[in-house]
């Protein structure tokens, strides 16, 4: 017997209720902040995520689904793991320079890394992602915090932590990096190997170490904050002025350094509580050399990302109860065989006026039919008995009130709408 691959799941209909209140709810507030929606190929050319995410990430290391090209022997692609590396390529390829900037963009999709499967991490994972592209203005930074945080507040997620910090730009943190690095040479040997390969590739990633030697030597490691230039501190300290004004509560967390290498200024993640190592719901930061590195002119930009599948496992911890999906407005039941073509006919006159129907299927007794009709949550039922297909008429019954009238087939659509 075949089984989904490992890291893999069905979302079996059951569970779609989450799924569609996640999604609408996340696609109508992108349109109330302005943001318009955009989709990217599933995969991409393996220099875009080398470039974008950073060759020392643990993505492009170890994680990517790579992919071979059975006509262009000489080029590489990859299943996307990340949307914003893919949504910078569009933005540069397809011209959108020449729009208004701020781009602002809202994405959803899937997305695919080979890591160990476990609760909240899946080898196919679903995303929602906000981007606005083309200014450096901090308020972006806020609004789309905001937006991360009015979706988890309208989904009914509470006591979530925001947090907050600020690494600088590239050539800002450059002095701090060499810092970084002569204060742990003496202490290779004590890390892990990730840790030794963050070493070597991207040091700023140690402060995000979930190993505990890593982390407790960082306990005397230098304070990025005081190496940060003025610039850095005033970017950030206008974004939390947006973010106190709009009443939304965040902490600052000084080794908060997200995973991938193109993030510059703003950092953040949002976190519920007692969150695990892989709590996080959603997170993301300022990219404002990411459209460089992917062939366009220099272009601040900040985004966010929030996991679908993490999103429901919340609401499911929570005990939030999503509306269900709708119930179809008659069911169609035959009395007799002979029914069975007009009772067809029937359902697709409903159809086509608007209404929603479900017929039954495969013979069986009326009374085996109407249990049907019960549990399928249809308001009405229309039954075609011998005696409604001589007078060409339904018996209408109302599932609400155990009421039954006999009607023309031509007046369903009317009386069940009214």
């Amino acid at each position: 017997m075949y089984t989904a691959p490992r890291g893999t799941t069905d979302v079996l209909p059951a569970d779609q209720p989450y799924w569609r209140l996640v999604r609408d709810t996340a696609e109508r507030l992108a349109a109330a902040y302005g943001y318009l929606p955009i989709e990217t190929p599933m995969f991409e050319e393996l220099g875009v995520f080398e470039r974008g995410i950073g060759e020392g990430t643990d993505i492009v290391e170890k994680e990517m689904f790579l992919l071979q090209s059975r006509t262009e022997e000489a080029r590489r692609f990859a299943l996307r793991p990340e949307a914003t590396a893919g949504l910078c390529r569009a933005y540069v390829e397809r011209g959108m320079s020449s729009l208004p900037a701020p781009v602002r963009l809202y994405w959803a999709g899937p997305n695919f890394r080979y890591e160990r499967p476990q609760a909240g991490r899946l080898r196919q994972f679903t995303q929602v992602n906000l981007e606005a592209i083309g200014s450096d203005d901090p308020l972006l930074d806020a609004e789309i915090i905001g937006y991360a945080w009015r979706l988890y507040e309208e989904l009914g997620l509470r006591n979530l932590t925001v947090l907050v910090n600020s690494i600088g730009t590239k050539e800002a943190r450059a002095p701090y990096l060499e810092a970084l690095r002569t204060y742990f040479r003496p202490h290779l040997e004590r890390l892990s190997a990730d840790d030794q390969m963050r070493y070597a590739k991207n040091p700023l990633r140690l402060l995000d170490s979930k190993d505990a030697r890593t982390r407790e030597l960082l306990d005397g490691a230098p304070d990025l904050q005081e190496a940060l230039p003025q610039g850095s501190r005033d970017h950030f300290a206008r974004l939390q002025a947006y973010l106190t004004a709009a009443d939304i509560p965040y902490q600052i967390e000084p080794r908060l350094v997200r995973g991938f290498d193109y993030y510059t200024h703003t950092v953040f993640e949002i976190v519920p509580p007692d969150a695990g190592a892989q709590g996080t719901i959603g997170g993301g930061g300022r990219y404002d050399g990411l459209i460089e590195l992917l062939g366009g002119r220099p272009t601040p930009a900040v985004g966010f990302a929030t996991g679908v599948e993490r999103i429901i496992l919340n609401l499911k911890r929570n005990a939030i109860t999503p509306p269900p999906l709708p119930s179809p407005q008659v069911f169609i039941a035959t009395g007799t065989p002979a029914a069975a073509a007009p009772a067809f006919a029937l359902a697709d006159a409903l159809r086509r006026a608007g209404v929603a129907v479900q017929s039954a299927a495969g013979g069986g007794s009326l009374k085996a039919q109407l249990r049907h009709a019960s549990r399928s949550g249809a308001r009405f039922v229309a039954i075609l008995g011998e005696d409604e297909l001589s007078a060409g008429t339904v018996a209408l019954k109302d599932m609400e009130t155990n009421s039954q009238v006999s009607i023309p087939r031509a007046e369903v659509a009317r009386r069940v709408a009214g």
